[in-house]
């Protein structure tokens, strides 16, 4: 009986805590259904619409360029998560398979800019952005996330783990280092490749602070700066609004959908390709 009580406990607790991180969403959903008429500032507050209508979505791509928006930040991100999974690991496996002079000093170096906010040296980085031509374009946006500490020191510790009997056995049927790297690490890595990747991701695509200081051109706008420009186009409509950043939201949760059955450890006798 304590166990089956202490059970209950736990799963109500659970409940508890989804409901409460939850219940911003779905008040963001709730809002961005509310027809025109309803007022959406009633009281007491209902969370759930007296008649549901797509209206502000309907108006959301009819009266802005959204589509543009979700395009660049599509881009822009799939180039970033590219960069970054491809230098990162690149970078990650001679720090931890190979014996270099100064191997401890160079990650150390890399782990300590961790510590260092992107404020201090955005500044620089714009400078040197538009040294190379290279503001008002979506590609400044990519720079700055194509290779990352944590991503390296990630994928580093990943690669500590796999066995050296795969690499033994891929240098025996001839591969060199690269081909070690890409046929031995890559596979054994899966699962960090893939938190790696949906950590970029994310971060790319809710970045709002970069893009706001290095873009002008309303045409290459990511979404978050999009949506902030809906305050002043629709007079403040919270549908409005609501349904845009439920719209900048479900790609997120889609691609956590699709991907969080790979999240796991991979076998690492799958890692040598045949």
């Amino acid at each position: 009986m304590r166990q089956i009580a202490t059970r209950v406990l736990q799963l109500v607790l659970l409940i508890l805590l989804a409901l409460l991180v939850l219940t911003p969403l779905l008040w963001l959903v709730s809002t961005s259904l509310k027809g025109p008429a309803e007022n959406i500032f009633s009281s007491p507050p209902a969370l759930l619409p007296a008649s549901p209508s797509l209206d502000a979505y309907v108006r959301l791509f009819r009266d802005s360029p959204l589509t543009t928006y979700l395009f660049n930040s599509t881009l822009v991100s799939a180039l970033a998560v590219t960069a970054n999974l491809l230098f990162c690991s690149l970078a990650a496996y001679p720090l931890a398979r190979m014996r270099f002079a100064g191997r401890g000093l160079v990650l150390g170096l890399v782990v300590a800019t961790i510590l260092i906010p992107f404020q201090v040296v955005m500044i620089p980085l714009y400078l040197l952005m538009v040294q190379l031509g290279l503001r008002n374009t979506l590609i400044a946006l990519v720079i700055p996330q194509a290779a990352t500490a944590f991503g390296l020191y990630l994928l580093r510790q990943s690669f500590l783990g796999v066995p050296r009997d795969l690499e033994e056995a891929a240098r025996i049927d001839g591969c060199s280092r690269l081909g070690e790297w890409w046929n031995v690490m890559i596979p054994a890595a899966r699962a960090d490749l893939i938190t790696l990747a949906m950590f970029v991701f994310i971060g790319t695509w809710s970045d709002f602070l970069w893009p706001l200081v290095i873009l002008d051109d309303p045409a290459l706008y990511t979404l978050p700066l999009g949506l902030q420009q809906l305050s002043s186009s629709f007079s403040l409509d919270w549908r409005v609004v609501a349904a845009g950043a439920v719209v900048s939201i479900l790609p997120v949760l889609l691609l956590f959908v699709l991907l969080q059955r790979f999240i796991l450890p991979n076998s690492s006798s799958d890692a040598v390709k045949g």
